[in-house]
C-alpha cells in the first residue's frame, strides 16, 4: 500500500483521540465541580446542626419514694423497739428471706445502742414475690408478736437463712416458750395474713418495691446502708 493511503486513517485516529481527551477533561471537571458542591453542602449541614439547639433529654424515672419529701407511714400495732415518745421514728420495711435485710440488722442494733430512747425502730412486713419462703416467716413472726415475742422470733428467723420452713418456725416458737396451741391457731387466723397484707399495700402506695426500705421521720432511705448514712439523717432530725 502506498504511504498516501494512510492519511485518512491517521486523521481519523487523531480526531478520535482528541474527542476522547476532550471528554476525559470534561468528565474530570464535572467530577471536581460535584466534589466541590458536596463539600460545600456538608459544611452547610454541619453549620446548621451546630446552630440547632439540642433536644432536651427526657428526665430519668425515679425509683421509689421521693427522698426529699416526708411520707406518712402507719405504725399503729406494728412491732417496735423504743418509746412512742421518741423524737425519731425509724420504720423498716423488711423481708425475712432478703439477705440485705439480714445484713442491715447489726446496723439497726447499733442505732439503738448509740441513740437509745431517742430513736424508735418499727418493723413493717414486706415479703417480696421473688422470695417464696418469706410469707410463712412473716406469719410466724406476727403470730409470735401476739404473744409478745416478735423481736425474739425475728432474730431467730434471720439467724438461719438456709432453713426457712414452717416446721423450723414452730421449733423457734417452742424455744421461746410460746403457747404452741395458740401459735398454731394464730397462724391460721385471717387477721394475721391481713396484717401482713396491709403492710404490703402500704408499701405499694408509698412506692416501695424493694427491701430493706426505711423511713426516718418519714424521710426515705433505701438499702442496707452503713451506720453513718442513718446517723447523718437521725442527727438532723434530733437537731430540728
Amino acid at each position: 500500500m502506498e504511504r498516501s493511503s494512510y492519511a485518512p486513517v491517521i486523521a481519523a485516529a487523531l480526531i478520535v483521540g482528541a474527542a476522547v481527551l476532550g471528554a476525559a477533561v470534561l468528565i474530570e471537571q464535572s467530577l471536581k465541580r460535584t466534589g466541590d458542591e458536596l463539600a460545600s453542602l456538608r459544611k452547610e449541614i454541619a453549620s446548621l446542626s451546630a446552630a440547632r439547639p439540642a433536644a432536651p433529654s427526657a428526665p430519668s424515672a425515679r425509683r421509689g419514694p421521693d427522698p426529699n419529701e416526708r411520707h406518712t407511714v402507719s405504725v399503729a400495732g406494728a412491732p417496735a423497739k423504743g418509746p412512742g415518745s421518741a423524737k425519731v421514728t425509724l420504720v423498716e420495711f423488711s423481708d425475712f428471706q432478703c439477705p440485705f435485710c439480714r445484713r442491715v440488722n447489726p446496723t439497726l442494733d447499733r442505732i439503738r445502742q448509740e441513740f437509745g430512747e431517742q430513736v424508735r425502730v418499727v418493723f413493717k412486713h414486706l415479703p417480696l414475690g421473688i422470695h417464696p419462703k418469706a410469707p410463712a416467716a412473716h406469719a410466724a413472726a406476727e403470730a409470735a408478736h401476739r404473744q409478745g415475742k416478735f423481736w425474739e422470733m425475728h432474730d431467730l428467723i434471720f439467724s438461719d437463712p438456709a432453713n426457712l420452713s414452717p416446721e423450723r418456725f414452730r421449733e423457734y416458737a417452742g424455744q421461746l416458750g410460746l403457747d404452741l396451741e395458740r401459735y398454731d391457731r394464730d397462724l391460721k387466723d385471717p387477721a394475721v395474713q391481713a396484717r401482713v397484707g396491709a403492710d404490703l399495700k402500704e408499701a405499694e402506695a408509698l412506692g416501695v418495691s424493694g427491701t430493706p426500705a426505711f423511713f426516718v421521720n418519714g424521710r426515705y432511705l433505701s438499702g442496707a446502708l452503713p451506720f453513718e448514712s442513718f446517723k447523718l439523717l437521725i442527727d438532723q432530725e434530733l437537731r430540728s
